[in-house]
């Protein structure tokens, strides 16, 4: 059990019979009255997000999420297939289940994948990922001494933003958890 006072960004509890991950909190101490705990939740199953405000004496049983490395295999278009590297098994997930790792994961990566009571609910590439630049204007001589940038495609089909420098076939390294340019490899 964990109070609403020991609530944590990242911290996933069970409330009404469905798992929610603390997205965002804030306890706050009003001058009259009691303190609370104001919480954005986001639901680890459907993605659903809600704002709720708790007691922080209220107490909630923490969820026991599992994470198992796998490799991303291939996609049929409606499929995603994993496979787990100690059985061999192969594990299809739909695009929502999916959708915010895949533009960081090409075939054969391996990423984590996240399970609660034996069922998927997500995917987490690595928080850095190495990924060559398949597109983008050409740089010109004396670009790098500005901090401008200028848009590329990479080879998952991700548009980000890269320095002036950057060409068409450089690899470079993203942060998967904003989506940014980090460095060229």
């Amino acid at each position: 059990m964990i109070s609403a006072g020991d609530f944590r960004k990242g911290v996933t509890v069970e409330i009404d019979g469905n798992v929610w991950s603390i997205a965002d909190f804030q306890h706050v101490k009003p001058g009259k009255g009691a303190a609370f705990v104001r919480t954005r939740l986001k639901n680890v199953m459907t993605g659903a997000v809600l704002e709720r405000t708790f007691s922080p004496s209220d107490k909630y049983p923490k969820a026991h999420i599992e994470n198992k490395e796998m490799q991303y295999l291939y996609s049929d278009g409606e499929l995603y297939y994993f496979m787990d590297v100690e059985s061999y098994e192969q594990l299809p997930l739909n695009l929502s289940q999916v959708e915010e790792a895949i533009p960081f994961i090409r075939e054969n990566d391996t990423v984590k994948v996240r399970f609660f009571k034996d069922a998927p609910f997500s995917v987490e590439p690595a928080n850095f990922v190495e990924l060559q630049v398949t597109e983008t204007e050409p740089g010109f001589r004396g670009d790098t001494a500005t901090g401008t940038t200028k848009p590329a495609t990479l080879e998952t089909g991700y548009k980000t933003s890269v320095p002036l420098f950057i060409n068409e076939g450089d690899m470079i390294r993203i942060d998967t958890r904003s989506g940014d340019y980090m460095e060229r490899v």
